[in-house]
């Protein structure tokens, strides 16, 4: 019997889960065991779970989970070099040179274990079955925005949160960008017609903010970009791969220009195919902008979990996507799963 573990998140400002609780009575009827781990902090109770059938395990209690069990996260395991010898849906972080995605594959070399990475979760054409992109778009836009309004204030960004719900983040943005003035920034969205880019520009739309859109047909030529650096902000939603071109090299940093806020939404300044030359590291909740340039200012915010935002609204979107191959957990070796197992051989056997 299938045994799907639901573990909980244990990433600091990390509320969403994978699962509804009607998904978890899908997998029930058929034939599978779920467990769920409780957790203090996910935007989705407990109760509903208990209620339609899942057992309920102590949150981190995925670590004595029987070695059958298929466990299931979204973020990132704590970086404690312990060996995995369960197999592991999640984010992994791992394929694309990333700094600790070599650690990563390690333990999961060393335990025996599988990575089912999320990420590299496609149908038969190459797309992806779930993603958290349009929310990521989303919230994303919204911090870039913060920083520009931080800007006008003479400030950086502060620290940033966890909304209830779409509106209560609109109502907080808005009267943020209000309090500097009639004036509102300009926008490119590159990667506009994806997910990312289809809730990037949707933010913007929703504060009035007056937007470029760029997909494949505007970035074939290679670059480089002037348009990039003639708007306030830029919001790269394209994720980072080989044949990338670089949208803002290092030496925006000297030249003239009119950008003062990058919002990296795509979030993988330490991958070799980055294509935003001037930080490398991610930013975090508590210290979103990363100052790059102080004459003229130039910050750029790149969080990695930017759904968590709005949790529900981004667990609900996701858990809708990914139920269908959930469902097909029993066959592990075909279809999305057998394909993700095919990237994680690939690259485990690198290690």
């Amino acid at each position: 019997m299938t045994h799907l573990w639901v573990r909980a998140e244990e990433r600091p400002n990390e509320e969403r889960v994978g699962i509804l609780a009607e998904g978890v009575k899908a997998l029930l009827d058929a034939g599978m065991r779920v467990t769920v781990e409780q957790s203090p902090v996910r935007a989705l109770p407990i109760d509903p779970y208990r209620a339609l059938g899942a057992e309920i395990a102590a949150p981190g209690s995925w670590r004595q989970a029987p070695r059958d069990a298929i466990i299931f996260g979204l973020k990132e395991l704590p970086q404690d070099g312990t060996p995995l010898p369960h197999r592991h849906i999640m984010f992994g972080h791992a394929y694309k040179g990333q700094d600790d995605g070599r650690l990563l594959l390690q333990r999961f070399k060393a335990g025996g274990g599988t990575l089912y990475d999320l990420e590299y979760l496609v149908d038969e054409t190459g797309r992806r079955v779930a993603a958290f992109g349009y929310w990521a778009g989303y919230a994303g836009a919204a911090v870039a925005l913060k920083c520009w309004a931080a800007q006008q204030r003479g400030e950086i960004c502060g620290p940033v949160g966890v909304y209830p719900g779409r509106q209560a983040l609109l109502d907080d943005l808005g009267a943020e960008i209000d309090a500097t003035g009639p004036a509102r920034p300009t926008a490119l969205v590159i990667g506009a017609k994806g997910r990312v880019g289809t809730g990037a520009a949707d933010l913007c739309a929703a504060m009035g903010v007056a937007t470029t859109l760029w997909d494949m047909e505007e970035t074939a030529h290679g670059g480089p970009f002037p348009e990039v650096l003639q708007h306030d902000l830029f919001l790269n939603c394209i994720l980072a791969r080989p044949g990338t071109p670089v949208f803002v090299p290092a030496s925006a940093l000297t030249a003239p220009r009119r950008l003062s806020a990058i919002g990296d939404i795509s979030c993988d300044p330490s991958s070799d195919f980055s294509p935003i030359k001037v930080y490398d590291r991610v930013t975090d909740w508590a210290l979103p902008a990363l100052r790059v340039c102080d004459d003229p200012v130039l910050d750029v915010t790149a969080i990695d979990n930017l759904p968590s935002m709005l949790p529900v609204e981004s667990s609900e979107d996701f858990a809708t996507q990914l139920l269908p191959s959930l469902r097909s957990l029993d066959s592990l070796d075909t279809g999305v799963w057998g394909r993700a197992k095919a990237d994680f051989d690939l690259h485990v056997a690198k290690v």
